[in-house]
């Protein structure tokens, strides 16, 4: 199946197109070279064009663009920490299954992560105009395909996909924040050196 047919499948008709991704014997090179890796772009390059290249208004200060050395550097990181957090995810999931009565499996698991995650990654290109990036919160369908895809991947059984959601969902609000200090160390060093330049 083509990319494009995948992300329409998975965002407008979820609840047929689990049980097809969940028979599908797809490694996880496959998973990352011909989705994972270009839909995580998303964010990073939306991200760039919108506070690098367009910029921001903001009150009393004017218009203001994030720097490009910067903005590249941020987009590198985003892209790369997207790319480790799908198998953090995926583990996470995996490790949980028993406990809500499904199955471990790391190919499903990892398959779960990267399609629930399509929603949060296309509704990313809000950010190209960061006016409009509080419409990226369209993305938060991701935890409903997540809600729907759990049973169908990872055979939990349909009276506790709510609490394995849940619990999902927390595990990966806690990555966000640990990728977010991550991320923070490695943008902060470039910016701090580029500015004793001036």
């Amino acid at each position: 199946m083509n990319l494009v047919e995948r992300v329409k499948n998975i965002l407008l008709s979820p609840k047929t197109e689990w049980p097809t991704i969940a028979g599908e014997t797809t490694d996880v090179k496959t998973l990352y070279t011909s989705y994972v890796m270009i839909l995580a772009a998303i964010p990073a390059v939306a991200t760039f064009i919108g506070y690098s290249l367009i910029g921001m208004s903001m009150p009393m200060v004017g218009s203001y663009r994030v720097p490009i050395g910067s903005g590249i550097a941020g987009a590198i990181v985003q892209y790369g920490l997207a790319l480790v957090g799908v198998y953090v995810m995926a583990l996470i999931i995996d490790a949980l299954a028993p406990s809500f009565g499904g199955e471990k499996n790391l190919n499903q698991a990892l398959k779960t992560t990267a399609y629930s995650y399509t929603a949060a990654w296309v509704a990313s290109i809000f950010h190209v105009i960061p006016g409009l990036g509080i419409l990226s919160i369209v993305g938060l369908y991701s935890f409903y395909l997540l809600y729907l895809g759990l049973p169908v991947t990872m055979k939990a059984p349909q009276e506790k996909a709510v609490g394995y959601t849940a619990v999902a969902v927390i595990c990966g609000i806690v990555l966000m924040f640990v990728f977010s200090a991550i991320g923070g160390i490695f943008i902060a060093a470039p910016v701090v050196g580029l500015s004793g330049l001036n």
